[in-house]
């Protein structure tokens, strides 16, 4: 049988540098072409944002961006470290060393993930700290004291234990002893844990992280509720999020799966926008329910999976996926572990230039719940939403149009306020 390693390194080398480029190529064009447009507020939005609010989100745009080339630059290092220069190896040889094997084939291969896991976290630590305490802190937004970020990433790695690491030694289990189907067994129980996860949270995950108390103002929720009976919604509650104790940005969402549905508003968003503009955004989120975008997305999701997994059991059985990589597979143990690590490693870089197709996707259903929300609300409630929540949130009125379609999931505000039939205007 032909060894493919050598060409396999060459064609992860390949599309590495080919995505790291293109990369710092958007990245570039997105500070360059916001930097172009800071001094001048778009003519539409003149009557409506000061130069003030528009140059903060310049600048919170382009320091955003060029902090993420920094980490692009660190992570692609660290990425080929990990693989080429034989992190990975390095690591898996150590646990198959250690004797871990004699409590049982999966330990070591836990502890490969968890090891793993726990050194990434590390790396990215500073960047983590960084982006909270200088950039948000910076322009205003990061509410977060030391104690209460540590407290989260306390309580984000035990939630992760509890809940990550039983779901991936069962998926490993399944690798090792269902025979040459078990990618569909895995991905079978992949989707049941989401599916589980999208009830629970609500409930059981979201309370550890922030207080959900009960909508309180009478009339706004007489409105709301009047709003979600017109659109044929039923939620188990409306409840404000106290967003505030950690960022002064703003939001409302929909959350939950089933019966489980829950309403949220951000404590932010209700300071901000009036009852009506409130309703505008309830039914813009209204809008994704109504168009059955969440349940697209999740079948999305599992035909992806379908095919990852697929994928990853056919890769799984060829030794140059790991020696191409810089990894040599162990000749006794088993190779479930390193076949998913370094399959979640190389997945993304293969995947990034069909993203923006993803992208493009959700910006059309994005532009599909704002038509159903000035439907069953005034549009000019809308769209002073909007702007409020662009201004609020630091978002730029002049982004790079080729970054839009690679990365933006959400229209840029210009068109999103052209198709509700605000005359608008997107610089050059």
């Amino acid at each position: 049988m032909p060894d493919y390693s050598f060409a396999f390194t060459l064609l992860f080398s390949a599309a590495l540098v080919l995505v790291l480029l293109t990369k710092f190529y958007l990245a570039s064009r997105q500070i360059r072409h916001v930097a172009r447009h800071r001094n001048q507020v778009p003519a539409a939005f003149a009557s409506t944002i000061s130069l003030a609010s528009h140059q903060k989100a310049a600048d919170y745009t382009i320091t955003k961006a060029r902090f993420g080339l920094l980490e692009l630059a660190f992570g692609t290092a660290v990425l080929v470290g990990w693989t080429l220069l034989g992190g990975i190896d390095l690591l898996n040889q150590a646990l198959v060393n250690s004797g871990l094997a004699a409590y049982g084939s999966l330990v070591p291969q836990l502890a490969l993930l968890a090891a793993f896991g726990l050194i990434s976290g590390l790396l990215d630590l500073p960047f983590t700290l960084y982006s909270t305490f200088r950039i948000e802190e910076r322009f205003g937004f990061n509410k977060m004291s030391f104690k209460l970020w540590l407290g989260d990433l306390v309580k984000s790695l035990l939630v992760g234990l509890v809940i990550g690491l039983p779901i991936v030694a069962l998926i490993l289990w399944i690798m090792g002893s269902t025979g040459v189907w078990w990618w569909l067994w895995a991905w079978g129980v992949w989707m049941g844990f989401n599916l589980l996860v999208l009830v629970l949270y609500p409930t059981v995950i979201a309370p550890l992280f922030n207080k959900f108390q009960p909508l309180e103002d009478e009339s706004l929720k007489a409105r709301v509720t009047a709003l979600m009976q017109r659109c044929g919604f039923a939620a188990k509650g409306l409840f404000v999020m106290d967003g505030s104790k950690r960022s002064a940005h703003a939001n409302a969402y929909f959350t939950g799966f089933g019966a489980s549905k829950r309403v949220v508003f951000f404590d932010t968003l209700l300071k901000q926008l009036s009852p009506a503009e409130v309703d505008a955004v309830l039914a813009h989120e209204l809008g994704h329910f109504k168009h059955k975008h969440i349940i697209k997305r999740i079948a999305a999701m599992f035909a992806m999976s379908l095919a990852g997994f697929a994928l990853l059991g056919w890769l799984s059985t060829q030794a140059w996926f790991y020696t191409g990589l810089g990894v040599r597979p162990n000749m006794t143990g088993s190779n479930d572990a390193l076949a998913l690590l370094l399959f979640l490693l190389v997945v993304p870089l293969f995947s990034f230039f069909i993203s923006p197709l993803f992208a493009q996707l959700s910006r059309k259903h994005e532009f599909e719940a704002d038509a159903y929300a000035i439907t069953q609300t005034d549009g000019r409630d809308l769209q002073s939403a909007l702007l409020k929540l662009y201004q609020d949130n630091a978002s730029t009125l002049t982004p790079d149009p080729v970054y839009v379609k690679f990365y933006y999931s959400h229209p840029p505000a210009s068109e999103r306020l052209s198709r509700m039939g605000a005359p608008t205007g997107t610089p050059a």
